[in-house]
This record gives structure tokens, C-alpha cells and sequence, in this order.
């Protein structure tokens, strides 16, 4: 720890004119402490700590052979059937497939044997819809995320996309995505969120 000497506030002036009472200089404690932000206390008394983005993909389990034409919501495991956007900002999604072609994705309203905070039942599978200030139609409420023909050409890979800003602290989160591709496809999810 430094101490360095300053002029005191009082005597300024008087150390100037040379006619300080008591002395023109105190003493003062230079120190860094560093500090780590572990979360904050709410106004209800509840700790919430750091949000902080999600490190990998969770990978959903694969829907077997969908028919053309057919809808699935993912994701759809069990311990993970909803992704929950709260403090998230952004999210990445993977969809890969095994047949080449295209596909709608829509961004929907989870599944209703869970509360959206504490409201039950939801309209489940629904797109979700609101006001963003980037959505081309102002004051109006609008898809937040409706894909209706993305291209996956390529079978047996992973096609990584970012959507920012949309769906961020959506609590009860789902993606219907739509086999379009002509054929029999099998579908995987992958999601991972972002602060």
C-alpha cells in the first residue's frame, strides 16, 4: 500500500501564503483491492448470482425419421425440454439433418405442463410474437423468430446459427422445425446461450 502526501482541502490557500494554522498536507492511503461480482440481492431477498454464457451445446435427442411435411419441437429430453433464456441474451442454435433440403424454423411457446414464471396453463407451441425495435413494422406485435424455408443442404452436418437479441429472456422456450426437405429426414437440436 502507497501513502503519498497531498494538500489538504482547508489549506490551499494557506499553504500558498505561508500562513497555515495546522498542516497544509495529510496523508492518503492509495490501495486496489480487486473484486469479484458473485450476483446480487434481489428485492424480494433472493440471491441470484452471474449469469454467464453457456460453455457447449446441449444437444437434444434425435427425432427419428420425420416424415416431409412434419413438425418437431425441440427440445424435447426429458430433463431438457425447454430452453430458459433468463438474464441470456443471445442464443445459437444447430439443427443437423439427414436428409438435404429445406426446413422452417419457428422460435414457440414451451410445453404447458411448465409455468411461464408463475403463469399456467401457456398456449404451448404457439409462436412466440412481441415488439423488438429492429422488427420492420413499429408498434405492431410481430413473429420474433419464423424461418419458413432455411436451407440445410448438406446431410450429416451441423448448421450453427446466432439469433441475437429476439428471443432474450424468453423463460419457456421452444423451436418447431418443419421437414420440407421432400423426404424422410431425421432432425437433431443443439442450443447454446449466450450473456
Amino acid at each position: 500500500m502507497a501513502i503519498r502526501k497531498v494538500y489538504a482541502p482547508y489549506s490551499t490557500t494557506g499553504e500558498q501564503v505561508g500562513q497555515t494554522p495546522v498542516e497544509g498536507y495529510v496523508d492518503v492511503k492509495q490501495e486496489i483491492q480487486p473484486t469479484i461480482l458473485t450476483g446480487e440481492l434481489g428485492k424480494d431477498g433472493e440471491w441470484s448470482g452471474v449469469t454467464v454464457s453457456d460453455k457447449s451445446f446441449t444437444i437434444d435427442a434425435e427425432h427419428l425419421e420425420i416424415a416431409n411435411g412434419a413438425a418437431v419441437l425441440s427440445p424435447q429430453k426429458a430433463d431438457h425440454e425447454y430452453i430458459d433464456m433468463t438474464n441470456f441474451n443471445d442464443l445459437l442454435i444447430a439443427i443437423k439433418v439427414s436428409n438435404g433440403g429445406n426446413f422452417a424454423i419457428e422460435a414457440v411457446m414451451g410445453p404447458d405442463t411448465y409455468s411461464y414464471a408463475n403463469l399456467n396453463p401457456i398456449n404451448a407451441a404457439t409462436g412466440l410474437r412481441g415488439n423488438v425495435f429492429s422488427l420492420p413494422n413499429g408498434y405492431s406485435m410481430d413473429p420474433l423468430f419464423k424461418d419458413t424455408a432455411e436451407s440445410l443442404a448438406v446431410a450429416g452436418v451441423w448448421n450453427i446459427f446466432i439469433i441475437g437479441k429476439r428471443l432474450r429472456e424468453q423463460k419457456l422456450l421452444q423451436f418447431k422445425i418443419t421437414n420440407n426437405s421432400g423426404d424422410i429426414s431425421s432432425i437433431q437440436f443443439a442450443s447454446l446461450r449466450v450473456d
